[in-house]
């Protein structure tokens, strides 16, 4: 009996795993067609015209994390910095307690106040994070994931579905500066590396 279950919990994960690996593949080419749409890509025009596909790590389940997730209360509203004047309007809404190697890490994940607002973005969650591959084989200023408010105490972060910030190709975009707390003592070597030497 116990050994029927392990197999089924086990049969489970691995499943898990797969389907994650696909959705990262998927994020991964829909991301390269939307860079390739001149309508909606943040590319600059000379950038946009010999542009083919952007630089992704392969795809690791390493980086696919099961995380805990704590809803924080009474949280204060504050202006989150930058990469311009912009201050929007952001409340932290949770926190997400995973371990990659053995070692444990936290992850504050954010609330945009304007932007719930609008059709579709209700349980839109904002997931900034910096590493040490930042200025190295990523982006200096740290990369995204998006979330939906979790419906469970466990989430699955899927670090392969990082990206940058519209701000690392085009400098006319305003984007939010990745907050210190959010900052990881390890090398997330998962989801696009950086778009220029």
């Amino acid at each position: 009996m116990y050994k029927f279950l392990f197999v089924l919990l086990f049969s489970f994960f691995a499943f898990g795993q797969e389907n994650q690996v696909q959705l990262a593949e998927d994020f991964q080419k829909q991301l390269n067609t939307e860079f390739k749409d001149s309508l909606h890509s943040p590319l600059m025009d000379e950038d946009l015209a010999h542009f083919e596909a952007l630089d992704f790590y392969p795809i690791s389940e390493k980086f696919i994390v099961e995380a805990t997730f704590i809803r924080t209360k009474k949280e204060k509203v504050f202006k989150m910095k930058t990469s311009t004047e912009r201050t929007p309007m952001y409340k932290k809404y949770g926190e997400l307690h995973f371990k990659i190697d053995e070692k444990s890490f936290k992850l504050n994940v954010y609330q945009n106040l304007e932007l719930i607002q609008k059709p579709g973005f209700k349980d839109y969650l904002f997931l900034p994070f910096s590493d040490q591959t930042n200025g190295n084989e990523t982006y200096i200023g740290g990369r995204y994931l998006d979330m939906r408010i979790p419906k469970t105490k466990t989430v699955i972060i899927n670090f392969n579905k990082a990206y940058n910030p519209y701000c690392a190709y085009n400098y006319k975009y305003s984007c939010p500066i990745v907050p210190l707390e959010n900052d990881l003592d390890i090398e997330i070597q998962a989801g696009v590396k950086k778009f220029h030497d």
